[in-house]
């Protein structure tokens, strides 16, 4: 079986492009070193400065990446910072209110105390009076009692009978 286009030869079709031939090797020689002289002239120069420009431009980047992440993490260390402190003063605040709330506590139960103590000594004192007026107001009645019975005694004549009868009934009267 033949390939079209090939010629009929008795060597086989695959064979001449395997073959060496060294007119074709200096040719791509030859043209490979052009393409890379050219490159390196035309090309190289505006390859290698932007190749430069992107290296500095990822640098940049990535100087700034840092600076953005270090940045980040003082903002973190200050806001910890900051929320320690908050936290602490907040606790300082609350032990605060419990000690003013447990002295005024102490101090309504001492003005309590001392309320009830006016109120109890006005009490007293008010027993006293009542008593001293009670007191006087028997002493009074006795007096007017043995006022009667003196004028008794005097209006009648009495006797010895009659006079411890008297006494008899005034001491009655007096119980």
């Amino acid at each position: 079986m033949t390939m079209p286009g090939i010629i009929a030869t008795a060597t086989p079709w695959y064979t001449s492009i395997v073959a060496i031939d060294p007119v074709t090797i200096v040719a791509t020689l030859v043209n490979t070193l052009l393409i890379v002289l050219m490159y390196r002239f035309f090309v190289h120069k505006k390859i290698t400065a932007i190749l430069e420009k992107r290296r500095e431009l990822i640098n940049k980047e990535t100087a700034d990446a840092t600076k953005a992440k270090e940045s980040a993490l003082a903002s973190e260390k200050e806001y910890l910072k900051k929320l320690t402190e908050t936290k602490n003063e907040a606790r300082q605040i609350v032990s605060e209110a419990v000690v003013k709330a447990q002295e005024r506590e102490s101090e309504i139960i001492r003005a309590a105390k001392e309320e009830a103590g006016r109120i109890r000594d006005k009490a007293t004192e008010e027993i006293e009076r009542e008593k001293k007026r009670a007191i006087n107001e028997i002493k009074n009645q006795i007096s007017e009692l043995v006022i009667m019975a003196a004028q008794k005694v005097a209006e009648k004549e009495i006797n010895k009978a009659d006079n411890e009868k008297l006494i008899e009934n005034f001491i009655v009267k007096i119980k």
